[in-house]
This record gives C-alpha cells, structure tokens and sequence, in this order.
C-alpha cells in the first residue's frame, strides 16, 4: 500500500511540475500576443492549471469511473473557490476588476445551474446523466465563453504586464511540450494509484474524488494564485480561479462526456448546492465592504465554511 501512496505523491508532483511548464510556455505565448493579465487568468493560466483535472476526468471516463469524473471536477471547484481564494485573500486583500463582479463571476454562478439541470435529468432523459447531447450543449457554451474573451479582454492592456517572461519559441515550444507530457503522466498516476488505495479502504470514488484527488489536481491553482498574489497580480489571481472553475465544467466535464456518458450520482447535488452558495457568496462579498474586493474576515468565512463541509461530508 505504501507503493500507491508514494505513486499518488509522484503523480502530484508531475501534474504540479507539469502544469507549471505549461503555463510558463503558454503565459509566454499569451504575451506575444498582447494579452491583458485577467485574460491571460481567464484562459491560459486557467487552462494550464486545469489541465491535471482534464487529464485525471480523462482517464476516468476511460475507465467508467463516472463518480470520480463529478468528484474531481466538483471538489476541485469548491477547492479553487473556499481554499484557494481564502488563503490568497488572507495574504493580501483581492482587488476585482468590473468585468470579473459582473460577468466573469455571474457567469461561474450560471454554468453551476446549467450543469445541475442537465445532470438530473430535466430535460426529459430517464436517468441522471450527463450525456453526449448535453457535452455538446457545455461545449457550445464554452465556445461562447471563449469568444467574449476574443472580443472582450484580449484587447486590453495590462499595466503590470512584465510579470510574465518572455521565452524564445523554442523556450515556449519546451515548456508547453513537458508541461502536456507530465500532465499525462501524472494523472495516469494518481487515477490507477488512488482507485487502488480507495478499494483497499473500502473509500468510494466520490469520496476519492471529492478529497484527495479534488486538492491534488488544484495544486496548481493554489501556487499560481499565490504566487500571482505576493506579485501583487490580483487579475491572474482570481481570474486562475474563476477560469479554471468555468474550465473545469464548460470544458473537463464535456469533454469526460464524449468519452464515456457520466452516470450522475444525485448525492452529489448537495456538493453543487455548496459550489452555488460560495459562488454567489463571492458575489455578493463584492459589495460588502469595500466595494470589488474581497477583504481578509469574507476569507476567513470561506475557509470556515470549507471545513465545515468537510468534516460533515467525511462523516456522513
């Protein structure tokens, strides 16, 4: 058993290494481009550092693990918005553009609805599922979400936008290469290792999903977003966030989808009902206090609120 827990560490430490790899080449790319910041957040950043999620889904739906697909993606968004925002808001109150009260975080908070429906079957299926037909749906909207990104933010420039280096193309070309192949390698890792320590223990893959592979594959997130906030970037610092949560359903679930259709299991409604009112707890944080900013006592009651989820999902 030692072996397994030792492959899931190493599994870990390549998805971190190699979603750092790739968000080094691809945030390069980005610049040369003439990239604002938030949308470099939005969607290189939150690409690179979802990309563990994507994988480790991957290779779930490969496998039919439909539970550990709907773990992973719902217990690393709640990990992105309790953990992650908590710890960085703790460092250094977030400062939020406009655009990200408005739409970006409105638009978090929308998609959590769309996948509820579709998930318990309102549509008119006999059986909760995600399906084909509603990965096309997801896609579509991602497709939406990805052209006002287009139209919107990647016009804009960013004052602090020396923050990312500058690679030569083979630089770029390196690093998004290493970054993609321990990204693979890792989450083929962590999925085989940490289903055989859940067998052993007679832990369910939602449980698995939902703990320890939802935080693994967000440790990218989390040193981003922490990294980006004693930057004092605060635009990659929630735009990681919140770009990684849209990623992760509007892109990781579909896409698992088209693999294999996800068997929905309704217990994790309640998982959801969290992800919603954290979700709209940010959004209304916005406007308590100081105005756009999400200051350090909102962290606190984030953080709380997380471990009290916690400890009554493991008791439950």
């Amino acid at each position: 058993m030692l072996v397994e827990f030792a492959l899931v560490l190493l599994g870990f430490v390549l998805l971190i290494f190699g979603a750092d790899a790739l968000v080094k080449g691809a945030s390069a790319l980005a610049k040369k481009l003439q990239m604002s910041d938030l949308a470099i957040g939005l969607t290189i950043v939150a690409f690179g550092t979802s990309a563990p999620e994507q994988v480790v889904s991957s290779v779930a739906s490969v496998n039919g693990q439909s539970d550990l697909i709907l773990g992973n993606v719902i217990g690393s968004n709640n990990f992105n918005l309790f953990i992650i925002l908590g710890i960085v808001a703790l460092i250094k109150p977030i400062a939020v553009q406009r655009s990200m009260v408005w739409i970006e975080i409105p638009i978090s908070i929308a998609i959590i609805v769309v996948l509820y429906v579709l998930s318990n079957a309102f549509l008119g299926s006999d059986m909760a599922t995600v399906s084909r037909v509603d990965a096309i749906i997801l896609l579509a909207l991602f497709a939406g979400f990805m052209f006002y990104i287009y139209k919107g933010l990647s016009v804009e420039n960013s004052s602090d936008s020396h923050t990312t280096k500058v690679y030569s193309n083979f630089k770029m070309t390196a690093f998004i290469s290493l970054g993609l192949g321990g990204l693979v390698l890792g989450g083929q890792l962590v999925v085989s290792s940490a289903t055989e320590i859940a067998l052993s223990y007679g832990v369910s893959d939602k449980v698995i999903g939902l703990t320890i592979v939802a935080a693994g594959t967000s440790l990218p997130e989390l040193v981003t977003s922490v990294v980006a906030a004693t930057k004092n970037n605060a635009d990659i610092a929630i735009g990681n966030v919140i770009g990684s949560n849209i990623f992760n359903v509007l892109l990781i679930v579909p896409i698992s989808a088209l693999i294999t259709p996800i068997a929905y299991n309704t217990s994790f409604n309640l998982d959801m009902y969290i992800l919603m009112g954290g979700s709209l707890f940010l959004f209304i944080a916005m406007f308590s206090g100081k105005a756009k900013r999400l200051d350090r006592w909102e962290a606190l009651i984030l953080l709380s609120g997380f471990i009290v989820y916690t400890g009554y999902m493991l008791t439950n």
